[in-house]
């Protein structure tokens, strides 16, 4: 049986995008990167990624979704064809990058969630 093995990231809409990210960067000292997010490091090979989107990024799904949590799986394949067989909304799309493989799918009521397989060796 294929488990969440941890958070890969919380991701954050946002009206204000710029505004929203100087404030967490005033208040709580958060240093945001280029692409809106920064990772908070938890061990080797393994960290948190936290970041702000537009308010009108399709990314989340739904627009009225505020928030997105990335999972971390072992077995993004697994992962997405256990939760087919057992009746789960699975999103068709599946991305990769250097960054790893992606895929998403959408809880009972309504929420996407993305799935994280980082690459070899994290």
């Amino acid at each position: 049986m294929e488990r969440v093995t941890g958070i890969g990231g919380v991701f954050q809409r946002a009206g204000g995008t710029a505004s929203l990210r100087d404030w967490y960067a005033k208040h709580l000292g958060v240093d945001l990167a280029e692409f809106g997010g920064t990772q908070f490091a938890w061990g080797p090979g393994g960290s948190t990624t936290w970041a702000i989107f537009d308010a009108d990024t399709d990314y989340f799904g739904r627009p009225d979704q505020a928030f997105m949590v990335n999972f971390r799986v072992t077995s993004l394949d697994g992962m997405l064809a256990q939760l087919r067989a057992e009746g789960v909304e699975v999103i068709d799309d599946v991305a990769e990058s250097e960054y790893g493989r992606f895929g998403w799918a959408v809880d009972p009521e309504g929420t996407r969630f993305e799935l994280w397989e980082p690459p070899p060796g994290q």
